[in-house]
C-alpha cells in the first residue's frame, strides 16, 4: 500500500515537473508586418536571437503601406516595421487609430531616381517628375525637390506640402502622383521618380541624382498598439532590433542606403 502510494506521489510530482518545464520554454508569438527591404530583412536577422530569448518571431511581408497598420488596429497582427512617425500620425489622424511608435530603427533615406537623365540641371522643361501619392512620403519628395533648387515651396518646412503648395517652378516640372510602391515600375516613363529607398533597393536602383541627408526626421519605427507595445515579448523585439549587431548589419548590408537611427 505505501509502495502504490510512494508510486502515485511520484508520478503527480512528475506531471508538475512536466508541466513546469514546458511553461519555461513555451515561447511567446509576435506576428510583425513589414516590407521586404529592408524591414523583413532585418527582422529575419533578429529572429533566431528573439528565438533563444522565448520569443518566435513570425513575419508577414507586405507591398503597401496601409493594410500592414489597419491589421495591427484589428488585432490580426502583432506590430508592423515600415513606416516613420509622420506617416504614422497621418494615419492615425485620418483612420481613427490608435497606433504607437515601440522604438526607432534606421532612416532609409528618400531618393530622386532618373534613367534617362544622369544629372538634376539635365532635367529640361516641362519634364514629369513622380512622386509618392500619400500625404507624408509626396510632402518629404516635395521637400527634396526644394532643397535641390527644382521648386520653391511656400512653407518650406511643411512635411505634408502637396503639389498646390508649390509658389515656384522654374521649369514648368509636371507633378505626377502615384502610389509609392508603383514608382519604381514607372522610373523609366519618367524624367525623375522621388522614391522612398525600401522600394528603390527591391528594385536594385542605384545611384540617385538626389538623395536626403542623413539628418533625415524620417525614422522609420516598430509599431504596436496601446495594449501590446509594453508586452515583454515586444520589449524583446525593441531591444534587438536596437543591438550594436542590427547596428553592424545595417550598415554592413547596406552601405549608407539604410542608416541607423540608434
Amino acid at each position: 500500500m505505501k509502495l502504490n502510494r510512494l508510486i502515485a506521489s511520484l508520478s503527480v510530482a512528475g506531471l508538475i515537473g512536466l508541466a513546469a518545464s514546458g511553461a519555461a520554454v513555451a515561447a511567446d508569438k509576435l506576428t510583425v508586418a513589414a516590407t521586404a527591404v529592408p524591414h523583413a530583412e532585418i527582422l529575419e536577422f533578429v529572429k533566431p536571437k528573439l528565438e533563444k530569448e522565448g520569443v518566435t518571431l513570425d513575419i508577414k511581408v507586405f507591398t503597401d503601406y496601409v493594410q500592414p497598420n489597419i491589421q495591427v488596429a484589428e488585432k490580426q497582427l502583432d506590430a508592423n516595421y515600415f513606416q516613420h512617425q509622420p506617416y504614422l500620425d497621418e494615419f492615425n489622424k485620418t483612420k481613427g487609430t490608435k497606433l504607437v511608435s515601440v522604438v526607432g530603427v534606421h532612416v532609409e533615406p528618400m531618393g530622386a531616381y532618373s534613367k534617362k537623365i544622369k544629372e538634376l540641371k539635365a532635367l529640361h522643361e516641362g519634364a514629369t517628375v513622380a512622386i509618392p501619392n500619400d500625404a507624408t512620403n509626396g510632402g518629404r519628395a516635395l521637400l527634396l525637390l526644394a532643397a535641390n533648387h527644382l521648386i520653391t515651396l511656400k512653407d518650406p518646412k511643411n512635411i505634408l506640402a502637396t503639389p498646390r503648395d508649390i509658389a515656384d517652378n522654374p521649369k514648368k516640372l509636371k507633378i505626377r502622383e502615384l502610389e509609392a510602391a508603383t514608382l519604381p515600375r514607372v522610373v523609366d516613363q519618367v524624367e525623375l521618380a522621388v522614391i522612398n529607398t525600401n522600394y528603390a533597393l527591391e528594385a536594385n536602383l542605384k545611384n540617385p541624382l538626389a538623395l536626403e541627408g542623413r539628418d533625415s526626421p524620417y525614422v522609420n519605427i516598430l509599431v504596436a498598439r496601446e495594449d501590446n507595445a509594453q508586452s515583454p515579448a515586444m520589449k524583446k523585439l525593441a531591444a534587438a532590433m536596437t543591438s550594436p549587431d542590427v547596428k553592424k548589419f545595417i550598415e554592413e548590408k547596406y552601405k549608407g542606403a539604410v542608416v541607423p537611427a540608434f
